[in-house]
């Protein structure tokens, strides 16, 4: 199977943006129009941590790095998980978004039969683990990423 760059699928990564939004008009998600990210609670930070280590850390890396060749689809046509550094894609998405991506998984996000290795933790982990282990990613990030972030969120919400 010959290998795609994440480029040449950039359609699927706009539509996890658009569906995201869409999805969040619905019930089902009423919780996650509400999420913001707390890379400042040392207490929150301390805590998503260890549930980043659990439950993260085996695939994105303890250093935040992802997996080798992120960008290109693996013989099995699945995407390696991305960096959750300042390198990655992570912090140019919305804390609601990064949410629901958690919380769903991108399968369900986009649907229309997409396959992601990257499962959703509804089932798994709390929403405030799933807060939690998000503010501990965003509290790595440099501060000018931090600081883009922000602006993101901000334009998301007006």
């Amino acid at each position: 199977m010959k290998k795609k760059s994440i480029f040449a699928i950039g359609g699927a990564l706009s539509a996890i943006f658009v569906i995201g939004l869409v999805v969040y008009g619905n019930s089902q998600t009423e919780d996650a129009k509400q999420v913001r990210l707390l890379p400042d609670d040392l207490q929150l930070v301390a805590m998503g941590k260890k549930i980043y280590d659990v439950n993260c850390a085996s695939c994105h890396g303890r250093d935040f790095k992802g997996e080798a060749n992120w960008r290109e689809r693996r013989d099995d046509g699945l995407l390696p998980a991305p960096p959750h550094d300042e390198t990655g894609h992570t912090w140019h998405h919305p804390d609601d978004l990064l949410f629901a991506l958690t919380k769903y998984g991108p399968a369900k996000m986009i649907g229309d039969g997409y396959q992601s290795a990257m499962p959703g933790f509804e089932n798994v982990l709390t929403d405030e683990e799933i807060i939690a282990s998000l503010s501990y990613i965003k509290s790595r990030w440099p501060e000018e990423i931090r600081l883009r972030h922000d602006q993101i969120n901000q334009s998301a919400t007006q």
